[in-house]
């Protein structure tokens, strides 16, 4: 039997060996000096001195593999902390400031149960201020300014800042998580709710850190592209240590450095705890995320220790102190934060080197250092790290700010698993935090049940003080703004290329559209704004024309021959391409998808986002991220390709769409049409430019599902109003013989489903004299949607007929609705139709097999159709009752 660990020490040999020694002697010598500093000095000595010689090398360029960690220190020392340039205590009043009117908000609100956060601002208010007074960037200046994704628990802060600033009231702080009346101030942030004050929703975790890398990357690409200069900008990240769990929160780490991304940075708020517990119980949070973005290329600052420690670590010659603060484990660095000085100096300062440092600190000094002197409760160090971020070139940095949760609210919230529930103060511990933070707050002030705000006064030195710094980095921040910028109308080119339909010629309905898209593109005056994104697969929705015309997007261009370059529609990447193609990463391309959606208002820019997908990895895999599109109020077309649950069917099960339609109608921002003819396209597009991109744009975006099935593709029919119907959602596309005699019923049908009711048309007709209708249904959920208004408008005493009650109104027969979708779908319409309705539809698994088979087998074949047609008119009367059975038996339809 091998010995396992004999063949992986002569596996590590024979690598070496691999690489020629020009110099055996030296290499000895250097491997001899090492084992003597480990004889003398022992193995820690050796383990420093690989350490700094290897730091040494980077720093002097050479090229080696970077430590994934560093010792559980500052990475900014004490000796090299740069000059604090502002006016520390005044910075001080106004933090605490801040912190007092976060108190007080959440608490009023503690009554009425409406909840709040306390205990995330509390650990986080440097790491904020300090951004604020000297980093974050404006829009009053030159650019965009920079762009800020706050963690969401800490809003309460952030609210406190803007009623220091004099852009909220008391009534409004009050009116925290009260925004039924439209005057409150909504939870966390979200732009939808306060349009002119937040920019980016990220409580939803993990989709704050992965939006801000496709944000900072959008940013170059603009700039690449030549549509604005956001040199500039800087995307800053503020995070949660228990966030960084989520898997959106890291996936995207390697696409920021490898594109060099240094106008981003990550604040990771590392106070230890996620919301019920400690983050890592038995190791350390910190040094593991250390190793997760160093191995991915990322810039570290670390800032975990405050001013006190600093005398302490710079007599530390034998290095104990550095081990025994890499050694502790989260969980004990958490009890060490509300413990006294006689536990800490038995269970932290162990071993007679740590026993004599602690002997020469009080009591008082002991408990400082693990409750008060984190790095991230103190304004300088926090300066110093994000100086060295901001000052880093070719990657993007992660600052690591060490921080106890619920710092300075008092024993009760300080370090404790619970704080996250914990939503108020008593009026004791709030007399408590005045005295701690210093505030000019009388006693009569507190003598009531209820705490006041506390504003210095408009003229205060701390609004002045506060309104400069803002002024000198540009304006205030958070700050959304939305300047009207319509573009022009597209050309009606490449709209009536479609509505001329394709003759004989058989086409799919993806195909239509994204010919549709490259007309579009190549239009000189809003052809550059379209922001083409495919998570991979571009070939697969026909795409690959315009790799070589419009080109891929990269910062570094193509550095390599393309395998297919001696073909006409090669793989061509460029620093100004226009098509995004983001490898196999739904959530990533959404996240893209967001950033150009919204770029009218971060940059003033509007872009024209266009992002296809196979249609079951969109609203199902990625349904959070277009919530979050929908609070930032995106705008652009999404489209599920190879949409259906039988035109995918080789793929099986999982590839299967069924219901995209069913959870795009939950999402208030979306605008989803399952157009069934090219034309149909052509009339939704340019309807969705004009309502997105016109003179009175809508915070909407578009939801298409195409087909991947050709077929004929007619011209648009001369029918007065069809572009009414396909806009609102329904239209007569081919009417039954008008001098048939016979029973009568209407088939409603959407996407590729308009073939096998158009099939069943003709069989009614020629089988069974029963006269159809066929319409054709581009949105079950837009005619929803506005019967729904309509009901509202009775509600309120306005009489309103819903559009769908319109259309069929008088309709002969019952009404049967078909798709290729679940029969939820259709169904959204069925209480406003006044006839008899039914639906079929493709419920369950999909499976793989031949399109009709699974047709078949789902029910929704031509023939399955006309069997469900013939036993609605049976219940009427207007068939014979055995007509279902003959048509079973006729169509072999029968088990």
């Amino acid at each position: 039997m091998n010995n396992p660990s004999r063949s992986t020490e002569s596996s590590a040999l024979s690598e070496l060996d691999q690489l020629p020694d020009r110099d055996r002697e030296e290499t000895a010598e250097w491997q001899a000096s090492l084992d003597a500093v480990v004889r003398n000095m022992g193995p820690e000595r050796a383990v420093y001195l690989m350490r700094r010689v290897h730091e040494f090398a980077a720093r002097s360029g050479m090229s080696l593999p970077g430590l994934l960690s560093s010792d559980y220190i500052n990475t900014v020392p004490a000796a090299t902390q740069p000059a604090f340039p502002g006016d520390l205590d005044m910075e001080t009043r106004i933090t605490a400031l801040n912190r007092w009117n976060a108190a007080v908000m959440v608490t009023k609100g503690a009554p009425q149960g409406l909840g709040g956060h306390i205990s995330t601002y509390a650990s986080a208010a440097w790491l904020y201020e300090i951004g604020f007074n000297h980093f974050f960037r404006g829009k009053d200046g030159d650019g965009s300014g920079d762009q800020l994704f706050i963690q969401g628990h800490a809003s309460p802060g952030i609210y406190a800042r803007a009623f220091i600033e004099g852009r909220l009231t008391a009534q409004q702080l009050d009116a925290f998580r009260r925004e039924a009346g439209g005057r409150g101030l909504p939870s966390y942030p979200h732009p939808r709710r306060l349009p002119w004050f937040w920019e980016f929703p990220t409580v939803s975790m993990g989709l704050g850190p992965l939006g801000a890398v496709y944000q900072a990357r959008f940013n170059r690409y603009l700039s690449d592209r030549g549509i604005k200069d956001t040199s500039a900008s800087r995307v800053w990240a503020f995070l949660g240590d228990g966030e960084m769990d989520e898997p959106e929160s890291l996936a995207a780490l390697t696409l920021a450095s490898r594109e060099g991304l240094d106008n981003l940075t990550f604040v990771v708020n590392c106070n230890l705890q996620r919301l019920d517990g400690p983050v890592r119980s038995n190791s350390k949070i910190v040094q593991e995320l250390e190793a997760r973005f160093r191995g991915s290329g990322w810039n570290v600052v670390k800032t975990l220790w405050g001013e006190a420690w600093d005398p302490l670590l710079a007599q530390d010659t034998t290095g104990d102190l550095v081990r025994r603060l890499g050694d502790v484990p989260d969980a004990q660095l958490q009890t060490l934060a509300v413990r006294d000085a006689a536990y800490i100096r038995k269970n932290f300062f162990t071993g007679d080197a740590l026993s004599a440092v602690s002997a020469s600190l009080s009591d008082a000094q002991v408990v400082d250092l693990f409750e008060r002197s984190r790095g991230g409760h103190e304004p300088l160090k926090v300066y110093a790290a994000y100086q060295a971020a901001v000052k880093h070139r070719g990657a993007p940095t992660v600052v690591l700010a060490q921080t106890v949760k619920g710092h300075t609210l008092g024993s009760a919230f300080e370090s404790r698993n619970a704080n996250h529930q914990m939503k108020k103060l008593t009026m004791p511990q709030f007399r408590s935090l005045r005295d701690l933070l210093e505030l000019p707050i009388p006693d009569s002030a507190l003598a009531g049940d209820e705490p006041p705000y506390w504003h210095p006064g408009e003229y205060s030195p701390e609004v002045r003080y506060l309104r400069e710094r803002r002024a000198e980095l540009g304006g205030l921040v958070p700050s959304r703004r939305v300047e009207a910028k319509p573009l022009p109308e597209p050309p009606a080119r490449p709209f009536e290329a479609l509505e001329k339909g394709f003759g004989s010629q058989e086409v799919a309905t993806t195909t239509a559209l994204v010919r549709l898209v490259k007309d579009l593109v190549r239009d000189k005056r809003t052809g550059a704004r379209w922001v083409p994104i495919v998570p991979d697969e571009a070939r697969t929705f026909g795409m690959e024309s315009m790799f070589p015309s419009a080109g891929i997007y990269s910062p570094l261009g193509q550095t390599y021959d393309p395998v297919d370059a001696d073909q006409l529609l090669h793989y061509k990447e460029s620093e100004n391409g226009q098509l995004l193609i983001e490898g196999i990463t739904e959530a990533g391309s959404m996240a893209e998808f967001a950033a150009a959606a919204t770029s009218y208002a971060t940059h003033g820019e509007p872009m024209i986002p266009f992002y296809i997908f196979y249609a079951m990895f969109g609203f199902q895999r990625t349904g959070d991220q277009f919530w979050a599109l929908a609070d930032q109020m995106g705008r652009g077309f999404v489209v599920g390709g190879t949409a259906g649950r039988t035109t995918m069917t080789g793929e099986g099960l999982q590839h299967g769409d069924g219901h995209s339609h069913l959870l795009a109608s939950t999402n208030p921002a979306a605008i989803s049409y399952d157009p069934a003819f090219a034309y149909e396209i052509a009339v939704i597009v340019r309807d969705g430019l004009r309502r997105m991109y016109g003179e009175q744009p809508e915070n909407v975006f578009y939801y298409l599902t195409v087909y991947n099935e050709p077929r004929i593709q007619p011209a648009m029919p001369s029918v007065p109003g069809i572009e009414e119907g396909i806009v609102k959602g329904i239209y007569r596309f081919r009417p039954a013989e008008a001098t048939a005699t016979g029973p009568r019923l209407q088939l409603l049908s959407s996407g590729t489903a308009i073939h096998w009711a158009l099939r069943a048309q003709e069989l009614l007709a020629s089988d069974w004299n029963v006269q159809a209708d066929v319409w054709s249904v581009t949105s079950w959920t837009e005619l929803r949607r506005d019967a729904m208004n309509a009901d509202s408008a009775r509600m309120n005493g306005v009489e309103q007929t819903p559009y769908v009650t319109r259309a069929l109104a008088g309709a002969p027969g019952p009404v049967l609705a078909v798709s290729d979708w679940m029969r939820q779908v259709p169904d959204q319409i069925s209480q406003w139709v006044e006839q008899d309705y039914y639906s079929l539809g493709t419920d369950g698994f999909g499976l793989s097999d031949t399109r009709e088979d699974v047709r078949r087998y789902f029910g929704v074949d031509a023939e399955s159709i006309v069997v469900a047609a013939l036993s609605r008119l049976a219940r009427s009367g207007q068939v014979p009752p055995d007509s279902a059975a003959l048509a079973r038996e006729r169509y072999g339809l029968t088990p």
